[in-house]
């Protein structure tokens, strides 16, 4: 969820003409607090974005990448296990190879910014001359230099009404979604656009077509009133999704199934939706109902084998 973060931080660098290293977890052995592929970037200041473990070797790795600046050089070092930092240990006891690239005056970050406001899915292969590649590539690493692919973020789609409509905007752009928010409620159109996210009036409970998706959307319906989801819930299910959740207890989905099924929604369809939403039920307050919401998508994001839907290949 970092990438877009960290890849904004070295092209803001860049554009400064500032020098700036791109580094990247390349093998783990054991455990690990990230994943391959994570990166972090480090400016010639020594001031960075991202990071690699709990706070266990920032430090450490702000120091290589100023070497590897100092040097002009890609290197590859050892953190945790096997590392020559004898006195930085990983406490779950695993080891991280990282690589360090310092940026050059090429478009690499530009063109991963693109791909990436795109919803594009690229890869960075790591080497001698660091390359954006078009597409998604299972991670690589031979001991010198990787091919690491990334995904779009989600896109977070909430149909409904009320505080949890704009709890929920807010804590997904917190945590890095794409917020695409739909109601018929005026005033949270206010609210969120002052706030710079993106919010569009629903006029009639049958306007389907404004809806969007692709295989890393969630659509999370909050509506109290569950006559206005019906059309909407169909089409959400119709469009590339990886989740759909909808507010409610047990009762008031049965009867939201029983709707879509008159509508000719498939089993499959609506055995997919998650309902009642969250990882924990009852939540009693938007803030609450919003944490419990978002926690369940991104839970479904990671679990998520994109590889395999889109006919990629998976290491």
């Amino acid at each position: 969820m970092d990438t877009s973060r960290v890849l904004d931080f070295l092209h803001d660098r860049q554009s400064r003409a500032e020098r700036a290293v791109l580094v990247t977890v390349c093998a783990v052995e054991g455990s690990s607090m990230r994943n391959l592929g994570t990166i972090m970037g480090v400016a010639q200041d020594g001031s960075f974005a991202g990071s690699l473990s709990g706070g266990c070797i920032e430090n450490a790795v702000v120091a290589e990448a100023l070497e590897a600046l100092k040097a002009n050089a890609p290197r590859i070092v050892r953190f945790g296990a096997g590392s020559p930092y004898l006195d930085i240990k990983l406490p779950c006891g695993g080891g991280l190879d990282v690589h360090f690239q310092p940026l050059g005056d090429g478009d690499l970050m530009e063109q991963c910014r693109k791909s990436i406001r795109e919803r594009a899915p690229f890869s960075i292969s790591l080497g001698d001359t660091p390359r954006h590649l078009d597409k998604w590539h299972a991670p690589t690493f031979d001991g010198e230099s990787g091919t690491f692919g990334y995904w779009p973020a989600p896109v977070l789609q909430i149909i409904g009404h009320g505080a949890s409509v704009e709890a929920l905007a807010r804590l997904g752009r917190t945590l890095g979604c794409w917020i695409k928010v739909f109601t018929p409620d005026q005033r949270i159109i206010d609210g969120l656009t002052a706030e710079g996210i993106w919010a569009y009036r629903l006029a009639r409970a049958n306007q389907t077509d404004v809806l969007g998706g692709d295989p890393w959307t969630a659509t999370v319906f909050l509506f109290h009133d569950h006559d206005w989801e019906t059309q909407l819930m169909l089409r959400a299910l119709e469009l590339p999704h990886f989740y759909i959740g909808a507010m409610g207890g047990r009762k008031a989905h049965a009867q939201r199934c029983e709707a879509l099924a008159k509508c000719c929604a498939t089993a499959e369809q609506i055995a997919s939706i998650r309902a009642p939403i969250g990882l924990f039920h009852s939540s009693r307050d938007p803030q609450t109902l919003a944490l419990s919401a978002l926690a369940e998508v991104i839970r479904a994001y990671d679990e998520a084998d994109f590889a395999a839907g889109a006919g990629y290949p998976n290491g």
